[in-house]
């Protein structure tokens, strides 16, 4: 499980703010210390997976290293490790585009937070549990993807 540094901030008028010192560019934010977390490992594991598609993985460096080419600059940070396990190429997250009626979005957001979860992620858990309803399709037999998740598990 490879574990990245994250700085995570708080003023008063926002949001935890979190960035990643070993990945510029990335960054993310939650109104709760759960909710960044939360947000910056999904952000993290996204940024990863492009840097991976081109080829260029930076290793993390160690919470000292980081906090050494910071000290002074940031006074009221306080530092956090946040975890993000490497996935197999065929669990890769992929970023999609979704047109939706704008209140049942608001209903979802709502219901997302109300679980502790990101829109993304509640989304991928109604799908699976919708998938594994009707895993046996209309022909009778699982489905492809029900078929593969179960090689894939068999296999571990």
């Amino acid at each position: 499980m490879e574990r990245y540094p994250a700085i995570m901030r708080k003023v008063a008028t926002s949001d935890f703010g979190v960035e990643f010192p070993d990945l510029p560019g990335c960054f993310s934010a939650g109104r709760t210390l759960e909710e960044a977390r939360r947000m910056a490992a999904e952000a993290l594991r996204l940024h990863l997976d492009g840097l991976a598609e081109d080829g260029r993985v930076p290793g993390p460096s160690s919470l000292d290293a980081i906090e050494r080419r910071l000290k002074g600059k940031h006074g009221a940070d306080f530092y956090a490790v946040v975890e993000v396990e490497a996935e197999a190429p065929e669990t890769r997250v992929a970023r999609i585009n979704v047109t939706i009626d704008e209140r049942l979005l608001r209903e979802i957001d709502d219901e997302a937070e109300a679980r502790g979860m990101s829109r993304s992620g509640f989304f991928a858990e109604s799908a699976r549990a919708a998938m594994n309803r009707g895993a046996h399709g209309r022909t009778g037999r699982p489905t492809k993807h029900v078929r593969k998740a179960r090689r894939a598990t068999a296999s571990r």
